[in-house]
């Protein structure tokens, strides 16, 4: 029963990845703690669902999302940058709004999609297909960002992210790359929003809710693995898709267990702040501690 699953924790895994990967644009590239993503997702698939109920193309429909995560990302980045609210207190603003704006759009607490009656890019009714299609656009998004993050706009990004202050200095415009990356960030997460409501057939108003859990999760899970290996860019990008699947893996395993599945987002967020203690315990305990051996094998030298 378990491996029969894994077909279906495999395919969410591919589109919570593409989430993931706008958390890590503004959580790593960025150093924005971003909590728009909660809203964004949601509305990405409020979007979706209500065009693709009133007739439009499937395609069209995802398009028409992924504008809307941009707007919702400009949205934050004027609250921060013109307003001057810190970062995470923007992302709490506009994910306010968008709770509000999700309900209008879809005009009640959710929207059915008809995958039997409709075209649709991804369905669990055909797992296997969605998880060759998702590769698909796993690729290109990797691809598109590894090119990007490669242009002078791109390293200007990250260089903000690195050292706001120093980027000021050289004429960098920070404000403005801070927009941009927070557009790219949640039109990815709108993107995975939109994925998602086609892939489960509804957009419902709580399905953005403890988003930020399962992004930083497959963020951190992606980046303990693929770091070990390479610190290529396009690696940690595909790193990170690769944590949200064994996140899902892991969630269908807790499932398999038989656990009470209340306990499910209480394990998410262990597992989170695990994972976000390690590199602190590395360098406050073992590195104290290879430093005190060091020194002790230093001062027998000596002695000797």
């Amino acid at each position: 029963m378990f491996f029969d699953a894994m077909p279906g924790a495999i395919s969410l895994g591919l589109i919570w990845g593409v989430m993931a990967i706008g958390v890590y644009i503004t959580y790593k590239v960025l150093d924005f703690a971003d909590l728009t993503v909660d809203g964004s997702i949601c509305t990405g698939g409020a979007v979706c669902a209500v065009l693709m109920a009133a007739g439009v193309n499937a395609w069209l429909a995802i398009l028409v999302a992924v504008a809307a995560g941009a707007l919702a990302g400009l949205l934050t980045g004027l609250f921060h940058t013109f307003f001057g609210i810190p970062a995470i207190l923007s992302g709490i603003l506009t994910q306010l709004i968008l709770w509000s704006v999700n309900l209008k759009i879809m005009g009640q607490a959710n929207t059915a999609i008809d995958s039997r009656g409709s075209y649709v890019i991804v369905t669990q009714l055909e797992a296997g297909w969605t998880i060759l299609i998702m590769l698909g656009f796993l690729a290109v998004i990797v691809g598109g960002l590894y090119w990007f993050f490669g242009t002078e706009i791109g390293c200007g990004i990250r260089a903000t992210g690195n050292n706001p202050d120093m980027s000021r200095a050289q004429g960098i415009n920070v404000n403005r790359n801070k927009i941009i990356g927070l557009m790219i960030s949640n039109a990815l997460v709108a993107l995975a929003g939109a994925l998602l409501s086609q892939y489960q057939g509804f957009a419902d108003i709580n399905m953005g809710r403890g988003a930020i859990v399962i992004g930083l999760a497959a963020v951190i899970i992606g980046e303990a693995i693929v770091t070990r290996i390479s610190r290529n860019f396009a690696l940690q990008l595909a790193g990170v898709a690769l944590g949200g699947i064994i996140y899902y893996i892991v969630y269908q395993f807790v499932i398999w267990l038989e656990l009470d599945t209340e306990y499910l987002k209480m394990f998410s967020a262990i597992v989170v702040a695990i994972f976000l203690a390690v590199p602190y315990w590395k360098k406050k305990y073992f590195r104290k501690r290879n430093k005190d051996a060091h020194a002790a094998a230093q001062g027998g030298q000596n002695n000797g």
